[in-house]
């Protein structure tokens, strides 16, 4: 299993790009400084009336089909 960390500050105004379906993916640099793409509906669980703000964590199989994604601060 592999993890990587990331911050997202997204306003709720920016994410009804992807909601809209005109951006279906995100792209991020992780804590470590990779580039990490993903498809913008893995977003879902964290919208707020405020968008979307934190530290996630997303975790993939060894295949690197994404696990799961959690807020972690």
């Amino acid at each position: 299993m592999h993890i990587m960390r990331f911050r997202l500050s997204i306003s709720a105004d920016q994410y009804q790009r992807y909601y809209s379906g005109t951006a279906k993916f995100v792209q991020v640099i992780t804590d470590d400084g990779r580039s990490l793409k993903f498809p913008a509906s893995n977003l879902q669980p964290f919208i707020t009336h405020e968008g979307i703000h934190g530290h996630f964590e997303m975790r993939f199989d060894n295949h690197h089909k994404i696990i799961d994604m959690r807020r972690i601060g």
